[in-house]
């Protein structure tokens, strides 16, 4: 199957937009973001605007406009994901209260697993939660994350272990022999 082809005259005036609108996206979202995301969320609200083309107006104040909302949209979306992602370590003591009773080694336990989970790397946290919080097969968490079932199990695999090697690290706690075993956490 062949790419399909898009009308020169499709891409020109998209180039056109683009360098007239650019800077102005860039520093309306400079202005309510992290510096260090602006650049994405731009080329995000690019994106947009080339896959909904025919919806951009053609004038250019209102295309700048539109392109704004656009990138609303976009700054949007991106402070969710990241509400979300400051919460997984919030969701994960949650899940072990409700394990049992809260008492001092729970609360210790906690604290451990939060500091844990706060020290993998983004792409851990995902594959974990995918599996954790979401009890996706293997096959459907592949899809989700754009990889075959294997290379996810494998993902999985290698998250689980950096977890229990960050959590065996950890301070021992003068009573953490009831501590969960990774295997408890992620079943």
């Amino acid at each position: 199957m062949s790419p399909p082809r898009t009308d020169p005259s499709r891409q020109q005036r998209f180039a056109e937009l683009y360098d007239s609108a650019h800077a102005d996206v860039l520093r309306f979202i400079r202005r309510r973001a992290d510096f260090t995301a602006a650049e994405d969320l731009a080329h995000e609200t690019f994106l947009v605007a080339w896959r909904r083309f025919d919806d951009v107006p053609t004038a250019v104040d209102d295309a700048r406009a539109w392109l704004f909302g656009v990138a609303r949209n976009c700054l949007l979306n991106d402070h969710r994901a990241r509400e979300r992602y400051a919460q997984l370590g919030v969701r994960i003591a949650t899940a072990m209260e409700s394990r049992s009773e809260s008492t001092p080694d729970d609360v210790a336990v906690q604290i451990d697993l939060i500091a844990a989970w706060q020290a993998l790397s983004h792409g851990q946290q995902e594959v974990l939660s995918l599996a954790l919080w979401e009890e996706l097969p293997a096959a459907s968490a592949g899809k989700a994350l754009g990889i075959s079932a294997a290379a996810y199990r494998i993902r999985l695999h290698r998250a689980r272990t950096a977890l229990r090697r960050t959590l065996e690290s950890s301070v021992p706690h003068p009573l953490s022999k009831t501590s969960p075993s990774i295997t408890e956490i992620s079943s």
